[in-house]
């Protein structure tokens, strides 16, 4: 059955009422059947349709089907005008009238379907049109009329007109095409070269499979669009990062990720900031940014900028962050208050007190956690973490940017939004570099300055990918977008106590030995290791060893967990007094290179710890002020962790003697059945 589906017209034959009848008439919603005797009836349109046992048959002629109107709009103006010329002149040959005919005009003698054949009025329109100066046989006027009645005024489209190219490689050896498109693919991991470095790679590989001369190479002119046109997508000529990044683009049609209520499906990623920083006695370096993006509000829930180097322990101190509030800094206006946003802070305060002085930024506790497979994610530490907190981890493909892609989107919209107008941009690339660009903050001020940014610009900013339909036309921001879902699906605060900041650290497995614990040549040793010496700590998996948890940013201390008794034991380092200022584990380990260079022991415990003395004392002059820079940068962002009981007190050497701590609002553990009474 050809024409549209569910359209009836003149001259079908359908089963209606267990009978073969045929249309004779249609008149308004009124249907008039007549059966094989010849007997006629009048029926309901709905009511035939709807009727026990109807089918249709068999179609009657049909009409002229619907030309596609988009292709329409390529045809050359002449081209289409002469196509409907002959559209009205096979509408008065179908029909006996023209299509303008004004009303009541009767067909001409010659062209009238009740008295002339459908032969004789096409031999008719033939003569007229030849008569007229537009010569067409009866053939071609019949060829014509088919083409119409299948697919309109398309039909009668001079096709030269609207012939396109050839497809790539048509017309050159299938052998030749075939090498072209194989060494394309091979320059999607190679530097960027030019057209004809990959016409001679062809040429050459065409010689080794076929034999030299066998496959015909066409003219140069010719073997460039060949190129262009195979390269066509593929970015084989530009910026290689580009061309790869095209490359591990799935296949597969993108699906969004879609998460229906906070901290459903949170995404981790790290990345390298576009803006110097001055790490320490102006020397100067990129930073690393790693932050954590609720997909369902778009909410930066935490950020931790590093100096180059991100370790394990910053991503699970981010999923620590996640779970506190933001405190509102000095300096920062009421406008940044959680309570002067659209947050429901009265409400949440029910909950959580900790959230009294909270900034606008929502507390999100993540169910689920999308990561790369960078070290720093698949690391011990950080799956350790993720299960400490309840967290599940996801891991994305490798080398498929798009399975977190909201975070990855994130970044580019951080560097548009934040980077570009801070002192000491230098863009995404040497091309985009200005001259003597120079740093300005600090790492310290620029955290402080990304952070008052996420709240004042980030949150309340509407994103396009958070509408709803009850709000059509309308953008959301995050904060907007938690206060709507977390009416929804609630609140439930995750507090950390100082025990619980010390289990998200990196942890190693060591005896108590009669001089204390080894870690990478550094001693940690005091009294209370002493009923642990030489003893199994219990663990039969470990073969004995103890539990034993290191800062990396500052090494100056680990903790031992204590299996019989429980709780944590702080154990300092027995050459602590020897090094004047906090150090960090790749300070150790530049410490240690420095010996080897020299010839000395790079195992002599005290001979590093001298060399990180001296390393830190010249750090203002010496060549070694990158590293030293380094240390006191990421010392200077670790936000002071809470010791566990027992810890001793911080010394008067970390903390400046020269300048008074700025006052800082604390958010102390919230427990639900004290604060909420």
């Amino acid at each position: 059955m050809s024409g549209p589906r569910g359209v009836l017209r003149v001259g079908d034959r359908v089963r209606a009422e267990g009978r073969v009848q045929t249309v004779a008439g249609l008149a308004g919603t009124t249907v008039t059947l007549v059966d094989e005797r010849q007997v006629a009836s009048l029926v309901m349109f709905s009511y035939l349709v709807g009727s026990e046992g109807f089918e249709l048959l068999e179609s009657g002629p049909d009409a002229p089907g619907l030309p596609p109107f988009g292709l329409l709009d390529t045809v050359p103006e002449g081209v289409l005008a002469r196509a409907r010329f002959f559209e009205r002149h096979l509408a008065e040959v179908e029909t006996g009238l023209p299509p303008d005919a004004p009303e009541g005009t009767r067909p001409r003698p010659e062209l009238d379907p009740a008295w002339r054949t459908l032969q004789e009025r096409i031999a008719a329109k033939a003569a007229e049109l030849t008569a007229g100066g537009t010569a067409v046989s009866e053939a071609t006027l019949r060829r014509m009329r088919t083409r119409w009645r299948e697919q309109g005024v398309w039909g009668l489209v001079d096709r030269r007109a609207t012939r396109g190219s050839a497809p790539a490689g048509e017309r050159c050896d299938e052998r030749l095409v075939a090498v072209a498109r194989e060494v394309l693919a091979a320059q999607e991991n190679v530097s960027t070269g030019t057209r004809g470095r990959v016409m001679r790679q062809i040429e050459r590989l065409l010689a080794e499979r076929h034999g030299e001369g066998v496959v015909p190479v066409p003219p140069k002119s010719t073997f460039y669009r060949l190129i262009n046109d195979l390269a066509q997508g593929r970015h084989s000529f530009g910026q290689a990062t580009t061309r790869r990044s095209q490359a591990r683009r799935p296949e597969a049609p993108f699906t969004p990720t879609m998460a229906a209520r906070p901290g459903e499906i949170v995404q981790i990623d790290t990345t390298p900031l576009d803006v110097l920083a001055v790490l320490d006695d102006g020397v100067t370096g990129r930073v690393e940014l790693t932050i954590a993006v609720d997909v369902a509000t778009r909410s930066i829930c935490a950020a931790v900028l590093r100096p180059a180097g991100t370790k394990a322990v910053d991503a699970a101190l981010l999923l620590a962050r996640m779970l506190v509030p933001e405190p509102l800094r000095p300096g920062w206006i009421d406008a940044l208050r959680m309570s002067a946003s659209l947050i429901p802070h009265a409400r949440l305060m029910g909950i959580d007190a900790r959230l009294e002085h909270a900034a606008a930024k929502p507390v999100i506790v993540p169910e689920t956690v999308v990561i790369d497979h960078g070290r720093v994610f698949v690391s011990e530490t950080f799956l350790t973490a993720c299960r400490t907190l309840g967290v599940s981890v996801q891991p994305a493909r490798p080398a498929t940017p798009t399975d977190k892609g909201v975070v990855e989107r994130t970044f580019s919209s951080i560097n548009t939004l934040f980077c570009q107008h801070v002192a000491g941009y230098v863009g995404s690339n040497v091309t985009e570099r200005g001259a003597d660009v120079e740093a300005v903050w600090t790492l310290p001020e620029l955290a402080d300055l990304f952070a008052e940014w996420i709240i004042a610009c980030w949150q309340a900013r509407p994103h396009d990918g958070l509408r709803t339909p009850f709000l059509s036309g309308r953008a959301l921001s995050p904060n907007e977008a938690y206060a709507l879902l977390v009416a929804r699906s609630g609140h439930l605060p995750v507090c950390l106590d100082g025990d619980d900041y010390v289990e998200l650290l990196p942890v190693e497995w060591r005896k108590i030995n009669d001089y204390g614990i080894r870690i990478d040549y550094r001693t940690y040793d005091c009294p209370e290791l002493g009923p642990y010496r030489r003893q199994p700590s219990g663990v039969e998996t470990k073969g004995g060893l103890w539990e034993v948890h290191h800062d990396p940013y500052d090494l100056s201390h680990v903790w031992v967990r204590d299996s019989r008794q429980g709780g944590w034991i702080t154990v300092p380092w027995t050459r602590l007094g020897s090094v004047s200022a906090p150090f960090a584990d790749f300070t150790w380990r530049h410490a240690r290179s420095l010996l080897a260079v020299r010839g000395q022991d790079d195992t002599d415990e005290r001979a590093i710890a001298a060399a990180v003395e001296d390393l830190l004392t010249r750090a203002a002059t010496g060549p070694d002020r990158r590293v030293a820079a380094r240390t006191r940068a990421a010392t200077a962002t670790t936000p002071p962790r809470p010791r566990p009981a027992g810890d001793p007190a911080t010394s008067d050497a970390d903390e400046p003697a020269d300048e008074p701590a700025a006052p800082v609002v604390a958010f102390g553990v919230f427990d639900a059945f004290t604060d909420g009474a």
